[in-house]
């Protein structure tokens, strides 16, 4: 296996990374294009904090190879907001406190936003549905639901 130059668009912007297309697409994003948000977690796509959004749909990138993903669009936690201008859903984990350690989070932000371009306005059964495949071990489940419950809700009023 030879690095080639593959070339990926994230967040909006072409880069151009060296790599094995067979290195997987979290590798790439967290340690060659420094996008640290996507998370390690079980490296089998089992528990989602690997979540990112890829052509408007939530994909574990821990187990897919990065030749996968070329002419395809991917969107980390990094592309949704900034300091500035969080995105809604990033505002009602906050506000919410949705997030004890932090660590599964920016997988269920994904799942979340998925859900939420799909379905404006979810039910609290919907929103457990579409974030099942996301783990949580600290059990902010309840504030996570209703942080998505909020950020359906800032959407609708924009």
């Amino acid at each position: 296996m030879t690095d080639e130059s593959i070339t990926l668009t994230v967040n909006g912007s072409t880069r151009a990374v060296q790599c094995t297309p067979e290195t997987q697409l979290l590798y790439v994003l967290r340690n060659d294009l420094a996008l640290k948000g996507t998370r390690y977690g079980c490296g089998q796509g089992q528990c989602g904090a690997c979540t990112v959004i890829v052509d408007g749909q939530a994909v574990q990138s821990c187990n897919v190879p990065v030749a996968d993903f070329v002419g395809k669009s991917i969107t980390t936690i990094e592309g949704l907001g900034s300091l500035d201008a969080l995105h809604p859903l990033q505002q009602a984990f906050i506000d919410e406190q949705a997030a004890q350690c932090g660590y599964c989070v920016t997988g269920i932000v994904m799942n979340a936003k998925v859900l939420l371009d799909a379905n404006p306005a979810p039910s609290r059964s919907q929103i457990a549905t579409a974030l099942r495949d996301n783990l949580c071990r600290c059990g902010t489940h309840a504030r996570i639901i209703k942080a998505v419950e909020r950020a359906a809700a800032a959407m609708a009023a924009r």
